[in-house]
């Protein structure tokens, strides 16, 4: 059998793992980024998601093995990891700036290509309701994990009927009007902050939508989440900047059934427990 090779990035973006979260697609993205190097990773904000760890999470070892990967991309390759904070992991706020060994960890970082450059930021200053409603959003957040709580055992009832994953929170974003409202209004305030600062493009995370547009004179890239739509913002050898889905890296890799598995899966094969 072939050994999976890895595939090589000129920078990878990942944002909204929300390690401490249950639904936190943790095998995924572990897998993602073993077979994956790249010269500097953008942890775009929410990695750890510290709102649920105070009150219901636990801590894991797939979740040390992430930073263990991490550690090891600085060490062995002299992979640039620049952490920027998001608001579920926003104790951060009490060691910014801080940076050592290649590691750094910032509110916001210009990233720069040959083709322009591009503001990384997390995205939560620009979500009304989180910076002005706090409280509102942490009712958002505790309903956000309701909703995921009652996909993971439909999709579980899919899974053994021999259907794909489906997404209920995708899909109300996509027919709410006031939502889908919401994703342009704030699509339109990071337009302007990449003006301001003088960029031609923006990067960021928060809303779990991906996306790669253009929004007015500026290109808009989401890097989506690891909790259900399983996507990074890439930027080539050739320094394209695109989306990039955990299922074209399985394709591209060619991963075995069983190292490709998903979360849902590895816990009916028992390789995981359902308890988490």
């Amino acid at each position: 059998m072939s050994t999976p090779t890895r595939i090589r990035y000129k920078t990878i973006v990942i944002s909204d793992v929300h390690l401490g979260l249950p639904d936190c697609r943790i095998a995924e993205v572990n897998t993602f980024l073993r077979h994956t190097e790249s010269e500097k990773l953008i942890l775009n904000g929410d990695i750890v998601d510290a709102w649920h760890l105070r009150r219901w999470g636990k801590w894991t070892k797939e979740y040390t093995h992430f930073f263990r990967i991490i550690l090891k991309k600085i060490e062995k390759h002299g992979t640039e990891v620049v952490y920027i904070r998001g608001n579920h992991d926003d104790f951060l706020w009490r060691v910014m700036p801080l940076q050592f060994d290649g590691f750094r960890i910032c509110n916001e970082h210009i990233h720069e290509t040959p083709h322009g450059k591009y503001v990384c930021v997390h995205g939560d200053g620009f979500d009304a309701v989180t910076t002005n409603h706090p409280w509102l959003a942490l009712l958002g957040s505790l309903g956000y994990a309701g909703l995921l709580r009652l996909n993971r055992f439909y999709n579980r009832y899919r899974a053994l009927r021999g259907k794909p994953f489906f997404s209920l929170s995708k899909r109300i974003k996509a027919k709410v009007k006031s939502a889908v409202n919401y994703v342009g209004k704030y699509e339109e305030q990071l337009q302007h902050f990449a003006q301001r600062k003088e960029c031609q493009g923006i990067i960021c995370g928060h809303i779990h939508t991906p996306a790669d547009k253009r929004v007015g004179d500026v290109h808009y890239l989401n890097s989506g989440d690891w909790v259900e739509s399983l996507t990074v913002v890439v930027e080539t050898l050739d320094r394209r900047m695109e989306l990039l889905s955990y299922e074209d890296l399985v394709q591209q890799v060619g991963l075995s059934r069983s190292e490709s598995m998903s979360q849902d899966e590895m816990i009916e094969a028992g390789l995981v427990d359902a308890s988490r």
